[in-house]
């Protein structure tokens, strides 16, 4: 069973049929929403919004450990998380899709790990390759079959958030190589390696970076809304094909 967690954008999955929801307890506490659970051609899907149904839990607020706990719970074995990102690099421009292949973490105070407190064993998990290869190659196949061009690696840098970056961090995050920005793309990942569910992102970027492009001087929230209003199109048919 394959699970997709929506982002900013995507609060909810349009072609899922006899939708249903299910509340989902763990021991971690809520998740951001109750699951919904349906099919698209056929394939059983579930599907979270990371920030909730009303889109209410900013980014650093997100549970993430109950989100992933949750997915693990019901049965799902594979991950597709849809993230909105800032552009960095050149060809990484507003309405782009992209399929990062790395990311650094500069989050601070978020639970990023299933393996904490004094009961649990000092636990290390490999993160060479913070991306499933095989969920990705399933990602760049779909965007091929929907006719949509998707970029094929970047690493994603992720910030605390909820303000966005500075001009100067934005410079930063390019020196140490950098290509999109975003705020919920760790721990989620790492949480998912740890529980070894094949994880992977498609993103959606939603305007240039500060300091970049038309984002020169200021970023336009406006421009953000209109850029996503007409890539969510784009998304919903690369996850079907992915289905």
């Amino acid at each position: 069973m394959l699970a997709i967690i929506g982002g900013t954008g995507l609060a909810r999955l349009a072609g899922l049929r006899d939708a249903r929801r299910e509340v989902v307890r763990t021991p971690f506490g809520d998740p951001s929403c109750a699951l919904t659970f349906g099919h698209i051609d056929g394939a059983p899907i579930v599907f979270l919004a990371r920030h909730g149904y009303g889109h209410t839990i900013a980014p650093h607020e997100i549970n993430y450990r109950a989100n992933i706990w949750a997915l693990q719970e019901v049965g799902v074995e594979r991950v597709i998380a849809v993230a909105t990102v800032g552009g960095i690099r050149g060809d990484c421009a507003p309405g782009a899709l992209v399929v990062p292949d790395q990311i650094i973490d500069y989050t601070s105070g978020r639970h990023g790990s299933y393996f904490e407190g004094t009961e649990q064993p000092v636990t290390h998990i490999d993160f060479t390759e913070p991306y499933d290869a095989e969920t990705r190659a399933r990602l760049l196949a779909a965007g091929a079959r929907a006719q949509r061009a998707l970029i094929d690696g970047a690493t994603y840098g992720c910030t605390q958030g909820p303000r966005l970056e500075t001009a100067a961090e934005i410079t930063r995050l390019e020196r140490d190589g950098c290509c999109i920005v975003g705020m919920t793309g760790m721990p989620e990942a790492a949480l998912a390696r740890e529980l070894e569910l094949p994880y992977a992102a498609l993103c959606v970027v939603a305007n240039y970076a500060a300091g970049k492009g038309s984002s020169s001087t200021a970023i336009s929230m406006e421009g953000i809304r209109r850029v996503l209003d007409g890539a969510m199109d784009s998304v919903r048919e690369v996850l079907e094909a992915a289905v």
